[in-house]
């Protein structure tokens, strides 16, 4: 299974433009497999976050970018949770990751 696999199967479905957006960010890592979601999608929301704040003005024009960040992060942790044991640990790369880019 894949990560667009993946995401296909998470309930209840986002939106069209919304899960095109996830698709445009993640790239062809949306074809890695399924147990790379939660590092794949912390990846695509660091890089989507750090183009945010490198725009001059976050604006309304940036709304679905922001929405798409929080669904990458959401979908990370969704996936993380599958091994609790390991939670913690990318909890804190991605505070660390995210937190590094303010």
């Amino acid at each position: 299974m894949t990560i667009h696999d993946w995401l296909s199967e998470r309930t209840p479905t986002p939106p069209d433009r919304l899960r095109a957006r996830i698709d445009d960010a993640l790239g062809d890592t949306v074809n890695h497999p399924a147990s790379d979601a939660t590092r794949v999608n912390i990846a695509a929301a660091e890089a989507l976050l750090r183009d945010l704040l490198s725009r001059p003005s976050a604006g309304r024009e940036s709304a679905l970018d922001l929405l798409t960040v929080d669904a990458l992060v959401t979908y990370a942790f969704e996936s993380a949770s599958t091994d609790p044991a390991t939670l913690a640990a990318h909890a804190d790369d991605a505070m660390r990751r995210l937190a590094s880019l303010a």
